[in-house]
C-alpha cells in the first residue's frame, strides 16, 4: 500500500517493513536478532530458527522492491548474549548473498547493550536522527524539527474483532501528523497495543496484505 508521509511517497509491505522509492531503500524496525538465543542462554525455553524466518522475510523484501540499500530503525541485535556463532555465521551468510546492498543501522537502545555489528556484516553505524530527504530515520518515536519522522522502538499492533476468544492482534504502521513508527520486524517480538487520535493512520499487516484501519 502506497501512502505519503512527510511529503514523501512510503510504500508499506506485508513483510512488516517501508519502502522509498525515490531513495530505492527498505527500512526494517527492530529486527531484534539473537532474542531467541539470548533468552535460551538464561534458561527460558523458546522456538529456534527465528534469525532464519527474519532474513528470509528480509530476502523477500529485498527481491519485491528491488532496493539498493536496507536502512534499520534500531535494535538490529536484540543483546550482547545473542551473538552466538551460529546465529552470526548465518546473518554473515545472508550478507554474502546481498553483497551489493548498502547496510545503515541507525542505533537503538538495545544497540547500545549489545554493541555494533561485527565488522564483517558491513553494516554502516549512524546514531539517530539519521537525515533523508525529508525525513528523519529514528529509533525512538519523537520529533525532530523540520522533519517527517519514521522510527520503531514500540513494536505498533492493534486489536481486532468483538468477543474474546475471536479477537486478533494484529502488527500495524502507525502514522501520527509527525511521527511514524514502523511494526517490528523481528519473528520473535511482542507487540505493544496503540492507541489512535485524530489525524493518525493506521494500516494493519494482515497475512500477505496491508489494510488500512476503518476510522484511522
Amino acid at each position: 500500500m502506497d501512502v505519503q508521509a512527510g511529503g514523501t511517497l512510503l510504500r508499506l509491505l506485508p513483510q512488516r517493513a517501508a519502502y522509498l522509492p525515490e531513495h530505492r531503500a527498505l527500512l526494517v524496525a527492530d529486527a531484534h536478532i539473537g532474542k531467541a538465543v539470548s533468552f535460551r542462554r538464561l534458561g527460558v525455553p523458546v522456538p529456534g530458527g527465528t534469525t532464519t524466518e527474519t532474513l528470509q522475510r528480509l530476502s523477500d523484501a529485498v527481491a519485491a522492491t528491488g532496493a539498493q540499500q536496507v536502512v534499520f530503525l534500531g535494535d538490529l541485535l536484540h543483546s550482547a548474549r545473542g551473538r552466538a556463532a551460529a546465529t552470526l555465521e548465518t546473518v554473515a551468510s545472508w550478507r554474502a548473498a546481498h553483497a551489493d546492498v548498502q547496510l545503515t543501522l541507525v542505533r537503538g537502545n538495545h544497540d547500545g547493550h549489545a554493541g555494533d555489528p561485527p565488522p564483517a556484516w558491513g553494516v554502516h553505524c549512524v546514531d539517530e536522527p539519521y537525515r533523508l530527504g525529508g525525513l528523519a530515520l529514528c529509533h525512538h518515536p519523537q520529533p525532530v524539527e523540520g522533519a517527517y519522522v519514521l522510527a520503531g522502538h514500540l513494536h505498533p499492533a492493534v486489536v481486532l474483532g468483538g468477543r474474546a476468544h475471536e479477537r486478533l492482534r494484529l502488527p500495524c504502521f502507525h502514522l501520527g501528523t509527525q511521527v511514524g513508527v514502523l511494526p517490528a520486524f523481528g519473528a520473535f517480538t511482542g507487540m505493544h497495543v496503540m492507541t489512535h487520535g485524530p489525524g493518525e493512520r493506521v494500516f494493519v499487516v494482515a497475512g500477505d496484505e496491508v489494510r488500512a484501519l476503518a476510522g484511522a
